[in-house]
């Protein structure tokens, strides 16, 4: 005897094949919905494999907001069980025709970059930086300038004038080159006459034992020895004088021109030193007054 449940599960099978197959009655080409009886549709349906070939390209059951939606995998030809319903609704929805290209609205404009452009990033490379913070700037009158200077010295010659805080470096023809420097703090003041015994680019740093001793109880632990670099109290060049623990030397502390807060050292801007370090030989008279 063949059981009930299988003749039902037939019927709902040819049921399908039947609406697949037959001809659409609707104008607009929907297929006419098929009311399939409750008590055999849902235990069938949920029997159905992927691979059954009952219903093409059958898939398992997802939720969706109105009930369980069983998809054929063809989005105009949906199966779906509502279950305020009282049966399974088979309906195929009308599919909005695809637009052709003419249709199709323009792409959206491109957003403007909010990079800047890539001039307007090499300006502000080559603008100028920001001014010095106050109490860190240079006086203008302790920049490079070539003068008339009238003081009998051989040409070649190095005078220092530690009051005004000037570097001259006589030329030919009644003219010096003058520079801004620093010099020796208060009780650190010398004059003097010696010869530029050495010259060292970016110089490294050994503080004597007196200046090691003296900023040790100021509670500053100096080197032994500092190398060569940018922060470097000795900057881009040294010129040492005589046998003397002093030079004309460079400085990290550009602010400090102009200025007597030296140990005895004579300072100059880096940019200054290097210019001066380029027209000096060893052997050069050095006048500290």
């Amino acid at each position: 005897m063949i059981p009930r449940s299988y003749l039902a599960a037939v019927a709902a099978l040819a049921l399908v094949v039947a609406l697949g197959s037959g001809p659409a009655h609707a104008e607009n080409g929907q297929r006419p919905p098929v009311k399939v009886d409750p008590s055999i549709a849902s235990d069938w349906l949920l029997q159905l494999s992927p691979g059954s070939g009952a219903v093409a390209d059958y898939r398992k059951p997802h939720q969706a907001r109105n009930g369980v939606v069983y998809s054929s995998g063809d989005p105009g030809f949906p199966i779906t069980m509502d279950p305020r319903a009282s049966g399974v609704l088979l309906a195929a929805p009308p599919q909005p025709r695809p637009a052709r290209a003419a249709e199709l609205p323009p792409p959206p404009a491109p957003k403007a970059s909010r990079a800047p452009a890539q001039a307007q990033v090499r300006e502000a490379a080559l603008a100028p930086t920001q001014p010095a913070k106050k109490g860190r700037g240079i006086d203008p009158a302790f920049l490079p300038q070539t003068i008339d200077y009238q003081g009998g010295e051989a040409p070649g010659t190095i005078i220092i004038d530690t009051e005004a805080k000037y570097l001259y470096h006589v030329l030919e023809d009644g003219k010096a080159r003058r520079y801004g420097v620093g010099v020796g703090k208060p009780g650190f003041e010398w004059a003097g006459t010696h010869k530029v015994s050495a010259k060292r680019e970016w110089p490294d740093w050994r503080p004597p034992a007196q200046m090691i001793a003296r900023e040790k109880k100021k509670g500053r632990i100096l080197p032994a020895m500092m190398k060569g670099g940018e922060n470097n109290p000795l900057g881009a060049r040294a010129m040492y004088l005589g046998s003397t623990l002093y030079r004309i030397h460079g400085t990290n502390q550009p602010w400090t021109i102009g200025k007597a807060m030296s140990s005895g050292c004579i300072r100059m801007r880096n940019e200054d030193v290097t210019e001066l370090y380029s027209t000096v030989d060893v052997g050069t008279k050095v006048i500290v007054r």
